[in-house]
């Protein structure tokens, strides 16, 4: 059955699973769509064209589907999406996409997102993330698969962020992190492979080896950027025996070519 506190404003359009809780004094709006298991907490806002899945975690006075900070917005029906298990702290603002873009913020699944975390319109969150404290990103930024958000982070619009990197507390990011790297500084640079979390994610000594051999050929070779790029691909080729190994250095390296705003320096 729905728990919904007598003092909550849930609109009689908004389409809740049964078992959803919604704590004291927070509002739902009328096209929102909240999955199996989720939990609301108190003087929570989850407005907008907002689809919630299963079993998150909305803590006091999150702020989510709000719309997009940008004076280009005219008031569209964009959509944020969030997948199932995510944890959402205190004071947390998640807003909607714009027509300028796909015109969905998308969050994936597993994530935790710590107190007063901004996400901003367009964003694309993958699975496993962690944002820790104040982290602030702007908008169409991509945040990739278990990559890490340090306390007081701020993000450039348009940056990605590869899977399993680590951006340090209180820096600022105007340009992609690659894969597997940390980053961190007022003027961010690179600070090697982050050797501990993939560690902790299951991956083989031979696969950081190759990573951390990458990432040499890319940052401290003294190589051209086209250069670098040819040598990590020649990489790929010669770990094809190892799968996991060529697939790490195959998203290393094209990530890195992908790149439209240059990867940190």
């Amino acid at each position: 059955m729905t728990r919904i506190h007598a003092s909550a404003v849930v609109d009689p359009k908004a389409e809740l699973a049964s078992d959803v809780e919604v704590g004291p004094y927070s509002v739902i709006g009328p096209n929102v769509k909240i999955g199996a298991g989720t939990k609301v907490g108190s003087h929570a806002v989850i407005e907008g064209y907002t689809t919630i899945g299963a079993n998150n975690n909305f803590a006091h006075f999150a702020a989510i589907g709000g719309p997009p900070q940008d004076m280009k917005y005219r008031g569209e029906p964009t959509q944020l999406i969030i997948g199932d298990r995510n944890t959402i702290r205190e004071f947390t603002t998640i807003h909607t996409g714009t027509s300028q873009d796909e015109g969905i913020t998308r969050i994936g699944n597993d994530n935790w997102i710590m107190a007063y975390v901004h996400i901003a319109h367009d964003c694309q969150l993958g699975n496993h993330t962690i944002f820790s404290s104040n982290a602030q990103i702007a908008g169409h930024v991509k945040v990739e698969d278990w990559a890490i958000m340090g306390g007081m982070s701020g993000v450039h619009q348009f940056v990605r962020i590869g899977q399993h990197a680590l951006l340090g507390g209180a820096s600022a990011l105007g340009q992609d992190i690659p894969p597997f790297v940390i980053a961190a500084g007022g003027k961010v640079s690179p600070h090697g492979i982050n050797v501990e979390g993939l560690k902790r994610r299951g991956f083989s000594s031979e696969t950081i080896s190759a990573l951390r051999q990458a990432y040499k050929v890319l940052y401290k070779d003294g190589l051209s950027f086209e250069d670098a790029k040819s040598g990590i691909q020649k990489m790929v080729a010669a770990h094809a025996a190892d799968q996991a190994t060529a697939e790490k250095l195959a998203q290393f390296h094209d990530f890195i070519a992908a790149s439209t705003r240059g990867i940190i320096r």
